[in-house]
């Protein structure tokens, strides 16, 4: 907004922000007026002698795709010099209150929000801080002037869902992630889309939802297998609901792949040990996550973001999991 009204670009405003000499004096007069006016914080050097911070918020930490986004940003956050302070707001008002309160003590670069909706007085509030802010794996649509790093979500599905119908299933259980996410939506595209290039119907008797948690693998999962025409395969949203599944068909006295096929999603470092070893597409959490430190960081020093909306490419591993279907 600063940037809009001064007349000028966005960097300009950051190196008055932050002191530097390369500015006209009157564009730096124009501009600080406008910071004033508007009651944004400046960045005097008390607080550039204190260590320098991202801020890296989640809903919830309870999730070990959580665990590899911290490891990228630390990664990169580290080898940088920078501190990362690591928050978890459970899609409460209150948390992100305290959030807000705890961040306008201290001196923090920059923020990256993880499967979040960041709503407008947060996202005004953030600019009145001329704080920066990166958003991974977004829910709904992100703010306008915020950079977003997700993965090839649709990609991903579909190639899972070519490979169980390559392997001869034409009955493919789908379980869903949260229905806010984008990335969630995407993945369930994904599905749809390599259904209907085969030729194969979308039973919608076979989509259930979920929320990428391991009880919602197993719920989802014993009630797919309780159909009268249960599914061969099922594609699950997320690793961890996949292993969820594992449990339901074990609990049904089945196996897998021998009776019914499971792919995931995610490639958690955990899922190559299960038995047997999990199919699943890899999404690159931890780089993910570093190229999120690196925008943010880039951000806060005034740089120019090329993209703002990167999507990483998505892998199929195969593994164990998923085998023809049985002769009916």
């Amino acid at each position: 907004m600063i940037a809009r009204l001064a007349g000028v670009s966005v960097p300009t405003v950051s190196r008055v922000v932050n002191g530097r000499s390369d500015v006209a004096a009157q564009t730096r007069e124009r501009v600080e007026e406008l910071l004033n006016r508007h009651g944004y914080r400046r960045r005097s050097p008390s607080r550039r002698a204190s260590p320098a911070l991202v801020d890296l918020v989640f809903n919830d930490l309870d999730s070990p795709w959580a665990v590899e986004i911290i490891r990228g940003v630390e990664d990169v956050a580290h080898a940088g010099g920078v501190g990362t302070v690591v928050s978890a707001i459970h899609r409460q008002a209150s948390a992100a209150r305290q959030w807000l309160d705890n961040i306008r003590a201290r001196s923090s670069e920059g923020v990256i929000f993880v499967t979040s909706m960041v709503e407008p007085p947060l996202q005004a509030e953030l600019r009145r801080l001329n704080l920066p802010v990166v958003i991974v794996d977004p829910a709904g649509v992100a703010p306008q002037e915020a950079p977003t790093i997700g993965a090839t979500n649709w990609a991903g599905s579909l190639r899972a869902n070519q490979y169980l119908l390559g392997l001869g299933h034409r009955r493919i259980g789908f379980i869903a992630g949260p229905p806010q996410l984008m990335c969630s939506r995407a993945r369930l595209d994904g599905y749809r889309a390599a259904l209907d290039a085969a030729g194969v119907p979308v039973d919608d008797s076979l989509v259930r939802p979920g929320n990428f948690y391991h009880e919602a693998g197993y719920t989802a999962g014993t009630q797919l297998l309780a159909l009268p025409d249960p599914p061969t395969a099922i594609f699950a949203s997320s690793d961890q609901m996949a292993l969820g599944v594992y449990e339901a068909v074990r609990k049904r006295g089945l196996r897998v792949p021998d009776d019914v096929s499971v792919v995931g999603f995610d490639d958690l470092p955990e899922v190559r040990w299960c038995s047997p070893p999990l199919t699943t597409v890899r999404q690159p959490l931890a780089e993910m996550g570093m190229l999120a430190a690196r925008t943010v960081l880039r951000l806060a020093q005034g740089e120019k973001i090329e993209s703002p909306r990167v999507e990483l490419a998505t892998e199929l591993v195969v593994r164990d999991s998923a085998a023809a279907p049985r002769p009916a």
